[in-house]
């Protein structure tokens, strides 16, 4: 821990690279997990682009209950801390897999959101927006067409705005704190390994790695806690 706290210190370009673990202690449910949020269907099915085509009042059910466990969800201390490591230029923004917009609610500035937002909604076939509340019920939008979350499905690519916006970050990044991610949905699974750095993974299920420098196996909020209190100390 010594030795993290004395790399990350000394980092000139810190980023984070951000996943479920970091919402889930925010007493949001990852819908991938057993336990997640249907345990009687496939949620990678459901979240996908053939879904929204063939099955669009199961995909439409699925998202309003992700949007209504997202309404008692609210950023945790581990958010607000990495708010305020980039308020304080420490911290020079996050990459994030998570379609929450909980970064932002803590007051972070700089977030890529790779995957989207739930908070988005839009019409499949004009691409006209509209509220969460059309959404959820049961607006179509004015041409006819269907509305769906701004969220990237299974069997879409990638924003390549987005992308591209982490590639560039990435390539100026000395280190990185890879935070509350699998690392096994591609291609964003592949970005922290993009360019040679620093790389930190914490995760409850983090595992070790040849390519990471550091591997804790710990809970986001409190380690980021810890962090920032040794950080202050140092």
């Amino acid at each position: 821990m010594q030795e993290f706290i004395r790399t990350l210190r000394s980092s000139k370009y810190l980023l984070a690279f951000t996943g479920a673990g970091m919402d889930t202690e925010s007493n949001l449910p990852d819908f991938r997990s057993p336990g997640g949020l249907w345990r009687n269907h496939d949620p990678r099915k459901l979240a996908s682009i053939q879904s929204l085509h063939d099955n669009y009042s199961l995909f439409r059910e699925f998202y309003i209950q992700r949007i209504a466990s997202l309404g008692k969800a609210s950023p945790h201390r581990g958010h607000k801390i990495l708010a305020d490591w980039e308020k304080d230029g420490f911290l020079k923004g996050i990459i994030t897999q998570n379609v929450s917009g909980l970064h932002a609610a803590a007051g972070s500035k700089n977030v890529i959101e790779l995957h989207g937002s739930i908070r988005r909604m839009f019409c499949l076939e004009c691409a006209k927006e509209y509220t969460e509340a059309d959404f959820i019920d049961g607006r179509k939008c004015d041409c006819g067409g269907l509305l769906r979350p701004g969220v990237t499905l299974f069997g879409e690519p990638l924003p390549q705005e987005a992308y591209q916006q982490a590639v560039d970050e990435l390539a100026q990044v000395d280190m990185i704190l890879i935070l509350g991610t699998s690392l096994e949905v591609f291609p964003a699974a592949q970005l922290p390994f993009m360019y040679s750095m620093k790389r930190a993974y914490i995760d409850l299920e983090a595992y070790p790695d040849r390519r990471i420098d550091f591997v804790f196996k710990e809970k986001i909020r409190s380690f980021l806690k810890k962090t920032d209190h040794l950080l202050k100390d140092a």
